[in-house]
């Protein structure tokens, strides 16, 4: 006798289900009208009055698909389709709709009108789910007005207190409290007392990975640590002509060893080390003089925690040395750190069961940049999914991506949120 447990029967008409992308192609060209720069890209700072007119287009379309919405007191929005059984905790998906001064179309808006094209597909065929559905918007998650970056996920996750995110200024000294009480998106909700079932983010990856190697879905499992350090290395200013070579204390040359390893111990732990020097100071900065204090920052990444600090503890090592050969003083202080968050298991095969059943080219995949959901997934299973953008540009006026990989990702992001919702 076979006492095998049959699998659960396919449902054809959730099988061929698919989301209707010119709809949503619109809808990312329509909110991007606000803000629209010259170039092409987005200008939406976080609670600016561009942003109300977005939160307002974003929460005008949840409404028109019978979806409630609720603000909360950082100014999150969760817009909700309810479930046959609204006791269950949501499936929620979301992103941002805050752009960078010179942002694109795609970072995060796509993560939210994903969701909203969901939930659209759903009430054109009349599917109702047994959990719930929730769309969210979190706010400033890009950090380019205020910081810290990621504020309503990391508030909502309890990160850090809603009084130290109301109390950050701009550079205008205008507070987070003031804004938001003046676009009116200061609502009622304690942040963190909504619950969650499961959390999907759909993001463009903003890296070149996908699209050098062909592949139309990133199956994201998790999210790289990351350690930021500024480094400064003193030595004395001298006269360029006059200085023998042999006697000088030259602080660039010292320091452009170190940046150096800084690449170097990336390369030595492959495949998702990233070492990066991105901002140097040089003083005096005179074509004359030789340099007498170099101040530059360190940016280390890597899939996990222990492999971040593996290469962290390297080049300390290697700076303890150079500075003992060289005599020159070496110091590195920690500025920031972000914990590598691995996604859920489940999430991930979610999104991986449903690349494969449409038919979508795939492989697996990990975010360099910080995410909404690195701080959903200390709450809930979580997962993301990645599609391609050109050239692997963000954070840029030009950034593109193809609308038949905007579709697909989306149909992907229903499909696992209808595996984990029940229908």
């Amino acid at each position: 006798m076979n006492t095998a447990v049959s699998e659960k029967p396919a449902n054809p008409r959730i099988d061929d289900l698919r989301i209707n992308g010119e709809r949503l192609w619109a809808a990312l060209m329509e909110l991007a009208k606000i803000g629209a720069t010259e170039k092409g890209g987005v200008c939406r700072l976080t609670l600016t009055d561009l942003d109300k007119q977005g939160r307002d287009l974003v929460t005008g379309w949840a409404r028109e698909a019978g979806m409630s919405v609720v603000i909360d007191k950082i100014g999150n929005g969760f817009m909700r389709r309810p479930g046959r059984n609204n006791a269950l905790p949501p499936i929620m998906t979301g992103s941002h709709i805050d752009t960078q001064p010179t942002g694109g179309k795609f970072d995060g808006n796509y993560g939210v009108l994903a969701g909203l094209e969901v939930v659209r597909t759903l009430n054109d065929h009349g599917i109702e789910t047994e959990a719930p559905i929730e769309v969210a918007f979190w706010t400033n998650e890009e950090g380019s007005r205020f910081v810290p970056v990621m504020m309503g996920s990391g508030v909502f996750a309890k990160a850090f207190t809603l009084e130290h995110a109301y109390a950050a200024r701009d550079t205008a000294g205008k507070s987070v409290r003031e804004e938001l009480e003046r676009i009116g998106y200061i609502g009622a909700q304690e942040p963190g007392d909504h619950p969650i079932g499961a959390y999907f983010e759909t993001h463009i990856e903003q890296g070149p990975v996908l699209e050098d190697n062909d592949k139309t879905i990133g199956v994201v499992s998790g999210v790289l640590g990351i350690r930021w350090f500024d480094c400064t290395v003193t030595g004395m200013e001298a006269h360029a002509g006059p200085t023998p070579m042999a006697l000088r204390k030259d602080a660039l040359q010292v320091a452009t060893h170190l940046m150096q390893e800084v690449v170097a111990a990336a390369l030595r732990h492959k495949p998702h080390g990233r070492g990066t020097v991105g901002m140097v100071h040089v003083h005096p900065n005179s074509r004359n003089v030789i340099p007498g204090r170099v101040k530059f920052s360190i940016d280390l990444r890597n899939a996990t925690d222990a492999l971040v600090d593996t290469m962290a503890a390297e080049v300390k090592a290697f700076a303890a040395q150079l500075s003992k050969d060289s005599g020159l003083p070496i110091n590195i202080e920690l500025v920031s750190s972000y914990p590598a968050q691995i996604f859920h298991g489940d999430c991930v095969d979610a999104v991986a069961r449903a690349a494969a059943k449409l038919g979508y080219s795939n492989m697996p995949a990990v975010s360099g940049a910080g995410h909404d959901a690195v701080y959903m997934a200390q709450l809930a299973p979580a997962g993301m999914i990645f599609i391609p953008c050109k050239d692997g540009i963000s954070h840029n006026e030009i950034e593109d991506a193809k609308p038949e990989h905007i579709t697909a990702g989306c149909n992907v992001l229903l499909h696992a949120m209808l595996e984990r919702a029940g229908t």
